[in-house]
């Protein structure tokens, strides 16, 4: 008899085993299935800043970086910093980078392989909680779900899936340092602690994980009510009873995980210098508004996220600006939603802590992964940068599809509902359908930046950041009256958007319109806010706004008339902010223009101690140094620049020329290397061919020289220099003085006071053609 007991236990394993295993394999078919066409979709939105233009990411860089710089790789310790501290994220952009560059297609296939990694470890959670086939209900829900698209298909959703899976890794580890819940199992606390870590440092979210161990030791492992909680909580206090050994052993357990979760939050306020990051009142309108209006419209904001996760019909990209208009006053409608919602949290709460059915502790459990992974970014007790965000509903949606697996756990099996079994499995099975096509077909709007933002304005068109984005994007694709026509909408949407007008002064700029560009940006800077006593400008204003001085100075610069004007306004821009490395830069520029060498010096160094690794900084320098004929200093700085940016295409050019007037016969070889790279870069460029042909005409191999003087003539047919210098050397080194006519009648057509090449050509028709008219023609024109 007991052979046969243990023959079916045995059978019993392998079943479930199969069981789980095709459960698995058809989570990992669901994942590609929904997602296998995000992988054709490019950088979008975030991934542009977050990977495109983030040098943290390119080889070059140095690995420590990441460690001391933000997502978006600005460093921690500067007031633009957005504060979000992901290293461990970012090295896998750098992975990425290391294998494809910036191809997207390889960051969108680890997105979803990670998305398949979480579903499974979801799923191994669920089945700690739900029957088998509950547990997969569950993890099916997740895996479809079309919330997640933002943090599956937009690149930089990878710090949520990253996250999540060292946040559901940590927990499993606490489940196994608990399976003997008398005693402890050191080793999988300590992975715990580590695994909270590393969960925390993919994204801030994954340290709510603790909160989650907290309720499961209590409510799970020591299945403890919470009725019996409050009693024993009274009478320890009142020293009625003595401390249960149980509660010991779970209080030391408790104790080690808090006090660990304290030392990372302490840690990670230092890396934070103790301050927030700055948002406008752009990013998070609620954050800048008074009582009650901020009280209001953040509670509003809990039943609106639930809501999504619950009816995921309207998804949006972007849910800033006047997308959810503040709820102002406690007569708005929308206030209802916010009641109903915290009578249902209450209801569910109830149920979970004081039922005596089976269903409660997992209810307990699915209300802790929905409720503490979104307090972070709830606004309740600190504002963040933005109104709504799908992406970060990745993890409180674990605990929403417990729930709805809990539901229909109690329709299929339960005998008194037997009549709703047939109805359960086939809503079941439509929610399904319906949210797998959903994710399919929001895939497609993350394809580029254009059809994402067009996308997002069928939703909404009270958000004035949306029209700018389609703008940029129309831009991109160099339709600038089309996207002129965005910019002006965003301005009718948000009248005080100061971005709005930039952007629509940089548009007119593209077209050549500086007049109502030079409009555009004043219109802009009337917009900013006034200077208050005792605060300082940088904290009110986002520092992309002040780019407008920079813009406005820039386009006034293209008149040499107004050029202590552009000056004064790069300047102006500095006094808002001496960290605008921008401003500092091109201020250099119009410097030199000015003849004042001196200052440009002291502006680029100035712009050095605010970003020490910028190639465009030293290159400016250089040339300072040329202009000071400090050649060896010019070459140096040449050096920085090409040290920081290999592929910097300036100081290829300008480093390789320089070489070659100073006659460092040394460095020739480099200059030759430098110029053949520059072509590899920039297969066309004029200069880089021309100044081959002088190397060349140097090292006295004029065949080659002739090469590249005609590449270069056939690039740019009114290359003066580069038309001169063949004709001289046709007429005087290659002894072909009749070749060398048509290029000078080339040259003296484009540029006919020419003096060398009148003087060159009147010279070949006397003496060569015995052209006595010719040469007298060109003898009057000199």
């Amino acid at each position: 008899m007991a052979e046969t007991n243990n023959n079916n236990k045995e059978k019993l394993e392998i079943v479930k085993d199969h069981t789980a295993m095709i459960h698995l394999l058809m989570l990992l078919s669901a994942t590609l299935i929904c997602y296998y066409n995000s992988l054709d979709c490019g950088f979008v939105f975030d991934d542009v800043s977050a990977i495109k233009e983030n040098k943290d990411l390119r080889l070059g860089t140095p690995l420590p970086n990441l460690f001391s710089n933000d997502f978006w790789g600005t460093p921690m310790h500067k007031e633009q910093s957005h504060k979000s501290y992901r290293p461990l994220c970012v090295l896998t952009f750098r992975w990425n980078y290391a294998v494809g560059e910036l191809d997207p297609w390889g960051y969108h296939l680890v997105n979803v392989l990670l998305h398949a990694l979480v579903c499974i470890l979801y799923y191994r959670v669920c089945l700690m909680f739900l029957s088998r086939t509950a547990g997969f209900v569950a993890a099916l829900l997740f895996t479809v779900h079309p919330i997640h698209t933002e943090a599956v298909t937009g690149i930089v959703g990878r710090a949520e899936l990253l996250s999540s899976i060292f946040f559901l890794s940590a927990f499993l580890s606490y489940a196994k340092c608990t399976r003997r819940h008398k005693e402890t199992d050191w080793r999988y606390l300590i992975s715990t602690v580590i695994l909270v870590a590393v969960a925390m440092l993919c994204k801030e979210q994954g340290i709510t994980v603790v909160a989650v161990c907290i309720v499961y030791e209590v409510f799970c492992v020591q299945k403890v009510k919470f009725v019996e909680l409050l009693d024993m909580s009274r009478a320890i206090l009142n020293s009625k009873i003595e401390v249960p050994d149980w509660l010991k052993v779970a209080a030391c357990r408790l104790l080690c995980l808090c006090g660990s979760t304290m030392l990372l939050l302490m840690a990670r306020m230092q890396i934070m210098g103790a301050k927030l990051p700055v948002f406008t009142q752009f990013d998070n309108p609620a954050a800048a508004a008074g009582f009650p209006a901020r009280q209001l419209t953040f509670n509003y904001l809990l039943p609106l996220n639930f809501g999504l996760m619950l009816f995921p019909s309207t998804l949006l990209c972007d849910w800033t600006m006047g997308t959810v208009p503040l709820v102002e006053t406690p007569l708005d409608s929308r206030n209802l939603a916010t009641m109903v919602f915290y009578m249902g949290l209450f209801q569910a709460c109830q149920f979970a802590l004081l039922s005596t059915c089976s269903a409660a502790r997992q209810m307990i459990m699915a209300l802790s992964f929905l409720v503490f992974p979104f307090i972070p970014a709830s606004n309740l007790f600190f504002p963040v940068g933005f109104v709504l965000a799908e992406r970060v509903l990745y993890m409180p949606s674990m605990g929403l599809c417990m729930m709805l697996a809990i539901g229909w756990q109690r329709l299929t099996n339960d005998k008194k509902l037997k009549s709703l079994r047939s109805y359960a499995w086939a809503g079941l099975a439509l929610l399904l359908l319906l949210h797998s096509t959903k994710t399919v077909m929001r895939n497609y709007d993350w394809k580029d930046e254009y059809t994402l933002f067009m996308s997002g304005l069928k939703v909404t068109q009270n958000n004035a950041k949306l029209y700018n984005n389609v703008g940029h994007a129309l831009e991109a694709r160099d339709r600038q009256l089309e996207a002129l026509s965005y910019f002006r909408k965003a301005a009718s949407v948000q009248p005080d958007d100061i971005g709005a007008f930039i952007n629509i002064g940089r548009a007119y700029a593209a077209m050549k319109m500086y007049k109502e560009a030079e409009s555009a940006y004043k219109k802009a800077m009337t917009l900013m806010p006034k200077v208050k006593p005792g605060q300082t400008y940088q904290t009110r204003i986002a520092p992309g706004y002040l780019s407008v001085y920079v813009n406005l100075a820039n386009l006034i610069s293209k008149n040499e008339s107004r050029l202590e004007e552009a000056e004064a306004l790069y300047r102006q821009a500095i006094s808002m902010r001496s960290d605008m490395t921008q401003a500092l830069i091109n201020r250099g520029d119009v410097l030199i223009r000015l003849n004042r060498t001196r200052d440009a010096h002291e502006s680029y160094r100035t712009a050095l101690r605010y970003d020490d690794d910028n190639p465009d900084i030293y290159y400016n320098l250089a040339v300072v140094f040329v202009e000071q004929k400090q050649h060896a200093a010019a070459l140096e700085n040449f050096e920085k620049a090409l040290q920081l940016d290999p592929h910097h295409r300036q100081s290829l050019l300008n480093s390789a020329v320089l070489i070659q007037e100073t006659g460092n016969e040394a460095l020739r070889p480099l200059a030759y290397q430098r110029l053949y790279h520059l072509l590899e870069l920039e297969p066309g460029n004029e200069k880089a061919y021309f100044n081959l042909g002088i190397l060349e005409m140097d090292d006295k191999d004029y065949k080659n020289a002739e090469m590249w003087f005609t590449k270069a003539i056939q690039e740019k047919p009114v290359f003066r220099s580069a038309l001169f210098n063949i004709a001289l050397l046709l007429s005087t080194e290659l002894q072909s003085p009749l070749e060398a006519v048509p290029y000078l009648q080339q040259l003296l057509k484009h540029y006919p006071d020419h003096h060398k090449g009148l003087i060159l050509l009147g010279d070949i028709y006397l003496n060569n053609m015995q052209d006595i008219d010719g040469a007298e023609k060109v003898q009057t024109f000199e």
